[in-house]
């Protein structure tokens, strides 16, 4: 890979896209699917965490083309009389408690040793997928006509503000507790699907590098590197 990064990678549809765990992934005509490459100066563990920036940046760009008072309810059930997107720990942006947009982050080594990485974010503008094992809400159906060439404007803006923070990894700890203030679920109950096990208890927070912090009943604390997340009604019928 030759290119220097910091380039974005756009289209309006997408027939052979790739979801987390290698799950295929295409969305329809009007959608936003977006590509960043970046080679950034930091170490791999470090660069990781540039999913964090992500979030944050698309959490603050639909947050900017939602007028206030749009969305209604949390994914924890609490009233939001502003406009209320929510990050859900690892990767995806809520809205009313659906998933509204994605984000994917992947890595290859250069010969330099530099890590360059693309970051991909989709977002669902004019509809969202069905027949999947969580609801899922697209901007038209919450009653915002926008393009997608103005939420992609929207989130570029907000990545150069947020990478700014992250500053090579010096700015992780600022990014994480943003990130902390727009997420889904801290102190609800939370059910974790890892590795063919389920682990429940209650979402304490992130820690300093991004992990997910589970209180279980027995009041140990579990720390989750990977897995997927269910709140709600959602959490408690997880088997």
């Amino acid at each position: 890979m030759g290119d220097v990064g910091d380039v974005w990678f756009a289209a309006l549809r997408q027939t052979e896209g790739r979801g987390r765990r290698g799950r295929a992934w295409e969305t329809p005509h009007g959608n936003l699917a977006a590509s960043l490459l970046i080679v950034p100066d930091a170490d791999p563990a470090i660069a990781a965490t540039l999913g964090f920036v992500a979030g944050v940046a698309l959490n603050r760009a639909l947050s900017q083309v939602l007028p206030q008072g749009i969305v209604r309810i949390g994914v924890d059930g609490a009233d939001a009389t502003n406009a209320r997107i929510e990050l859900k720990w690892p990767n995806d942006v809520l809205a009313d408690g659906a998933k509204l947009a994605g984000i994917l982050l992947e890595a290859q080594k250069q010969p330099s040793g530099r890590m360059a990485i693309v970051i991909g974010f989709g977002v669902n503008i004019v509809a969202a997928p069905v027949d999947l094992p969580y609801p899922a809400i697209s901007l038209s159906s919450l009653g915002v006509e926008v393009s997608a060439e103005t939420v992609l404007a929207a989130l570029g803006e907000y990545w150069v503000d947020c990478v700014g923070i992250w500053d090579n990894g010096r700015g992780v700890a600022g990014i994480l507790k943003l990130w902390r203030n727009a997420a889904a679920g801290i102190g609800a109950e939370v059910a974790i699907r890892r590795d063919g096990d389920i682990v429940r208890g209650i979402f304490e927070t992130i820690d300093d590098t991004g992990r997910l912090i589970v209180r279980a009943n027995d009041n140990q604390r579990i720390v989750i590197t990977a897995g997927d997340v269910h709140f709600g009604a959602a959490a408690s019928i997880l088997a």
